[in-house]
């Protein structure tokens, strides 16, 4: 997938009306349970998100795009939004004090605020490997956890000037389907990208029911085999 340099604005509108505070934490915390997602996340085009905002990256992308490739957008708030963690929440990127654990687009910029849940996730694996106790994944919804995503992934990928995603508003990304075709964004197809977003591991069983993301069972039926059981993400 393509990163998108898009504006920061648009991250606002998809969290827009929550009254609850959104704590971001960092990946790092994520990647204590989920090591092989976060391994295989480190080798994916959002993992390496910032890295395209530094002088002198993706030149020509950039001359395409009407942007000067000899700038360092990595402090420019037009622009860094759609390449870090809770960007604009209560514990996000600033960059003002940037955190390396939410540089790039992570688990939190997905999943939603690793603190509404994190606990949950613990309490319930714990449970499921003492007793095999399973636990509803409504009680992660309820909690916050995101189960759809999607429109945090058109916030970014779709908000340019006559997009076909409601959502899009100014400042637009420059990175559009009329300067290159690549920018052209599909959800369902790029959801299924590993080197966009990361491979899939068998989860242990830990939580039953709906919600679920939906493809939760495509994406099991054929997922890999972690370094150990995986709690649900």
């Amino acid at each position: 997938m393509t990163v998108v340099i898009a504006a920061a604005a648009a991250l606002f509108a998809v969290y827009a009306g929550s009254a609850s505070a959104q704590s971001f934490e960092g990946r790092k915390k994520c990647s204590s349970c989920h090591k092989s997602q976060a391994e295989s996340w480190g080798d994916t085009a959002h993992a390496k998100a910032m890295e395209s905002l530094k002088p002198n990256t993706k030149a020509e992308a950039k001359k395409k795009a009407k942007l000067d490739p000899k700038k360092d957008y990595t402090k420019d708030k037009d622009c860094v939004g759609c390449h870090v963690d809770g960007w604009g929440k209560e514990g996000g990127y600033t960059v003002e004090d940037p955190n390396k654990f939410l540089s790039g687009v992570g688990c939190e910029s997905c999943h939603g605020p690793g603190s509404k849940y994190r606990g949950i996730h613990r309490k319930a694996g714990a449970a499921y490997e003492k007793s095999k106790k399973t636990t509803p994944r409504q009680v992660l919804a309820d909690a916050g956890q995101d189960f759809s995503f999607e429109e945090s992934c058109n916030a970014c990928h779709l908000n340019y000037k006559g997009s076909p995603w409601k959502g899009a508003k100014e400042p637009y990304t420059p990175f559009t389907p009329e300067v290159d075709k690549k920018y052209t964004f599909n959800f369902d197809k790029y959801v299924k990208d590993a080197k966009a977003m990361h491979e899939h591991y068998k989860l242990d069983g830990t939580f039953t029911g709906e919600p679920k993301f939906k493809y939760h069972d495509e994406f099991q039926a054929s997922a890999k085999v972690g370094k150990k059981a995986e709690v649900e993400d």
